[in-house]
Formats: C-alpha cells, sequence, structure tokens
C-alpha cells in the first residue's frame, strides 16, 4: 500500500503532524514502536506555558508563539487543559526584583490579547498565595495552563484516525529505502508500505533513525533528562508555585491529582534515551527545592512516586543543558523522496510545528497547505462550561461516584456520553479492574484509544497507577489480561 506520508513516532509532535496531515486529505501512516506518548511526550512537567525563564535566554519568538498556543489550546481541550495561576516568590532571590517586573510585563505583552488573568505582584491580602511560605509577602502573581500530556498525545491521535489517518501502535520501522520516487519501507508487522514522503519524529531517537537510513543530519540533537516527583500535598489550594533556585534555574510545585504535589524538573546531560530515569542526586536536588521556600519540608522518603523523561532539544552549542533551546528545527531532505526530521519541540508548540511542518511538506510534495487546526477543538472539547458539564455527568451517571465522575469527565469531555451509551445502571459498567476503571471503560480504551497494556492505562491513558499499592497494581494487571 502507498501512502502520502509515513510519519515514524508517537509522541506529541508525530501525532500532532499526523492529525494536520489527515485533516489536509492526506493519506497517513503513523507507525509507534511502544505506544502513543510512551516516552517524552507523558513526561512533561504538564504545562501548557509560554516559558517564563526562556525570556532569559532571549527566546521571545519562541515565548510569543507559545503564548498563542496556550491561548488556543486552552479554548480547544477544556476537558484536559486548565489556567493555573502561579505564584512567584521573591524571597532570596538569584534575579533582581526588577528584572523579574519587567520579564512578567513582556510575558504578558507577548501573549497579546488572551483571556488568562495577567501578571501582578504578591500582596498580603493573599493569605492561600502566601501561607505555605516561608518569608515575608514578596513576589509575584501570573497565569499559564496545566495539560494532561499523555491525554493531549492521544487526542491528536483520535482526530487523526477520525478523519483517515492509519495509526499502528506496536508497530516498529525495521527499514526504509529510496527507491525512485517512494521510501519503501518494511514494518515490524510484517508488512511493506511505500510512502511519497517521511517523517522522523522519534523524539531522543531522532538521530538513531538518521543514521539507520543512511541520511546525515545537518542539525544535531542534546539529550537532557528532566525528573519529577510526587509529594504529598505541600499546601491548600488550586495553585502553582514557581521556585528560583542558587543555581538560576526554576522548579515548579504543582497540584497534582487529589491530595498530591508534583515537583519538578531537573535538567541533566544524558547520552542515551534510554536514560530516563531518576536518579538519587535528583530527588535530594527537588526535595531541598521545596524546602528552601516552602515551611512544610520534605525528604526522599516522602516521595510516593517519579517520573523522567529524556528531551531531544536541537544542539545549539550552549554550554549548560538548562539554556539549551526550547525551540525547534525542522530539517528538510529532498535528496530523493522527501524526509523530514523533527529535532526540539516541546508539548506546547507541537500544534503549530506540525502545521510549519506540512508547510514545509508542500511545495517538494505537491500539495497545498494551509491553516486547518488552529480554531478546531480536539476530541472530547466540546465543552463551553466544564463545571457545568461535570454536574450534568453527575446527575446522569449518579452512581458513578464523585471521584469516577470527576476523572472521567476530564478524561473523555464531551466523548463520555458515547462511551457510556448503554450504561444505565452501575451493573452496566461490568467488572471494576481497580482505580475505578470499569469493563466498558477498558474496552473503550483498547478499541478507541489504542491501550494494549495496563501499563497503557494506568500510567498514560489515566495516572491512576502513580498511586496504587504493589497488590492494586497486580490486580489491575490481571484483570486487564483478562479481558483480552
Amino acid at each position: 500500500m502507498t501512502y502520502d506520508l509515513l510519519i515514524v513516532g508517537g509522541g506529541i509532535n508525530g501525532c500532532a503532524i499526523a492529525r494536520e496531515a489527515s485533516l489536509l486529505g492526506l493519506k497517513v501512516l503513523l507507525v509507534e514502536r511502544d505506544d502513543i506518548a510512551a516516552h517524552t511526550s507523558s513526561a512533561s512537567t504538564k504545562l501548557i506555558h509560554g516559558g517564563l525563564r526562556y525570556l532569559e535566554y532571549y527566546e521571545f519568538k519562541l515565548v510569543a508563539e507559545a503564548l498563542r498556543e496556550r491561548e488556543r489550546l486552552v479554548k480547544a481541550a477544556p476537558h484536559i487543559i486548565h489556567p493555573l495561576r502561579f505564584v512567584l516568590p521573591h524571597e532570596n532571590a538569584v534575579r533582581p526584583w526588577w528584572m523579574v517586573r519587567l520579564g512578567l510585563y513582556l510575558y504578558d505583552f507577548l501573549g497579546g490579547k488572551m483571556t488568562l488573568a495577567r501578571s501582578r505582584g504578591l500582596r498580603k491580602s493573599d493569605a492561600a498565595f502566601l501561607a505555605p511560605l516561608k518569608g515575608t509577602a514578596k513576589g509575584f502573581v501570573y497565569s499559564d495552563a496545566f495539560v494532561d500530556d499523555s491525554r493531549l498525545t492521544v487526542l491528536n491521535a483520535m482526530d487523526a484516525a477520525a478523519n483517515g489517518a492509519d495509526v499502528r501502535v506496536g508497530v516498529a520501522l525495521d527499514s526504509a529505502r529510496r527507491e525512485g520516487e517512494l521510501w519503501q519501507a518494511r514494518l515490524s508487522d510484517g508488512s511493506t508500505v511505500g510512502a511519497r514522503g517521511m517523517v522522523n519524529a522519534a523524539g531522543p531517537w531522532v538521530a538513531q533513525l538518521l543514521g539507520r537510513l543512511g541520511v546525515n543530519a545537518a542539525s544535531g540533537v542534546r539529550l537532557v533528562k528532566g525528573s519529577h516527583i510526587v509529594v504529598p500535598r505541600l499546601y491548600e489550594g488550586d495553585h502553582a508555585y514557581i521556585l528560583q533556585q542558587p543555581d538560576r534555574r526554576i522548579v515548579f510545585a504543582i497540584p497534582y491529582q487529589d491530595g498530591f504535589t508534583e515537583i519538578g524538573t531537573t535538567d541533566v546531560p544524558v547520552e542515551m534515551p534510554e536514560d530516563a530515569v531518576i536518579d538519587q542526586d535528583e530527588i535530594t536536588y527537588l526535595c531541598d527545592a521545596a524546602n528552601r521556600h516552602f515551611t512544610r519540608q520534605i525528604s526522599p522518603s516522602d516521595v510516593t512516586s517519579t517520573w523522567s523523561g529524556v528531551r531531544p532539544l536541537y544542539d545549539d552549542g550552549a554550554s549548560e543543558a538548562k539554556a539549551v533551546t526550547r525551540d525547534y528545527v525542522l530539517e528538510l531532505d529532498t535528496n530523493g523522496p522527501v524526509l523530514l526530521s523533527i529535532f526540539g519541540g516541546k508539548i506546547t508548540t507541537a500544534r503549530h510545528l506540525a502545521e510549519e511542518a506540512l508547510g514545509k511538506l508542500a511545495a517538494p510534495m505537491g500539495f497545498v497547505a494551509h491553516p486547518v487546526t488552529r480554531a478546531r477543538v480536539f476530541p472530547g472539547g466540546a465543552i463551553t462550561d466544564f463545571r457545568h458539564f461535570v454536574d450534568q455527568v453527575r446527575a446522569t451517571w449518579p452512581f458513578l461516584g464523585e471521584a469516577r465522575s470527576e476523572r472521567m469527565a476530564h478524561a473523555y469531555g464531551s466523548m463520555l456520553p458515547d462511551l457510556l451509551k448503554n450504561v444505565t445502571a452501575v451493573d452496566d459498567l461490568g467488572a471494576d479492574l481497580g482505580g475505578g476503571v470499569s469493563e466498558v471503560e477498558a474496552c473503550w480504551l483498547r478499541t478507541r484509544e489504542w491501550a494494549r497494556s495496563a501499563d497503557d492505562v494506568l500510567l498514560r491513558r489515566s495516572k491512576i497507577g502513580l498511586h496504587l499499592s504493589e497488590t492494586e497494581r497486580a490486580a489491575f494487571v490481571s484483570a486487564w489480561d483478562a479481558l483480552a
């Protein structure tokens, strides 16, 4: 079979490109050897943000682009993205007050017309913001947004598939070569396909894939590990903190799930994509980062879960990992059938990256590219008022219970009535696999969202696995496997 575009990699960039291309009418095949969002795209800080700290490295274009995307994404996926107020304490700060204030003014200005609240100074009346902190009432308040990163990646893939894309999970690219006007690719499922163009969206493996294809890259990739820890809730409230550190890095503290705080991230250079494992030094660093600012102190023994991802950053020659650009580079090879390789990028700008990628592919592949996703909602995103939607869910399916109805409303949004279309009583949900995941939901995840293993559900389609005991996790795995 011949496709217009073969996309290798089911992370946020690959899935966003598949969505954009399929909506432009291209015949698309996306292959992912593991799971959708199996690696970096499920191991982010869970933020849709402009990147306040990028201003310090003069990344004005990247910040402006990311802030425009933030506004679009908040509207396009209100079930998995919501505004988040950040408190930036200015106690023992390594940057002068005027510099931070000027940076926040610039942040607001680059964002243009936006619905999120603009920045302001921290006030003595901000009792909820000040209560957890050491020191005095100095600092700032500004806005960004929280995202369920792996679900955003899955929703991109779902929208692509709904518009004709062939999405194959658990299928690797074994080999590919240029023959005439086509790439001839052999896949691990035993099939051979042709494609007029290929996209290398392999993330941390982008350089390795180029080597296998026999292509010399003009750009380089720098692998930087970012790790996070989760601890019992450090403070009350649904706001977050951005904490300045003596090494001039910043660390986020963000409300996570029910009763926990996420703390991250680190910047550690690594050699291999497989090095995405937190080490003891990183755990200690993140605990110390929080302890400098919060009255409630933590130690490594308080950590309930962790995650690490390797960011495939474009190598701009920066000497320190924290200073490497978070912008992306799209490298086009037209020496035969076209090959587009993705270096860098971030969750927030994936949609824009996809739009630019199709723009680069248009001329050599002979199609017309135009924006198709700027105002398009994601699957489940047809919601005007999320809290009202949750109330409707609880009124319609009261037997779900408060915790499960909240989780499912966030996960599926306006797709939830389709998922529960034959459910009128609790018995209709079937067996409970654990963590509130019913047999009906498990069937949806298998047939509609490419979930193949218990980990796909526990760690990516939901994050409930982060807080299950070993016994509960084993029971879930057993129940999931029994449904196969």
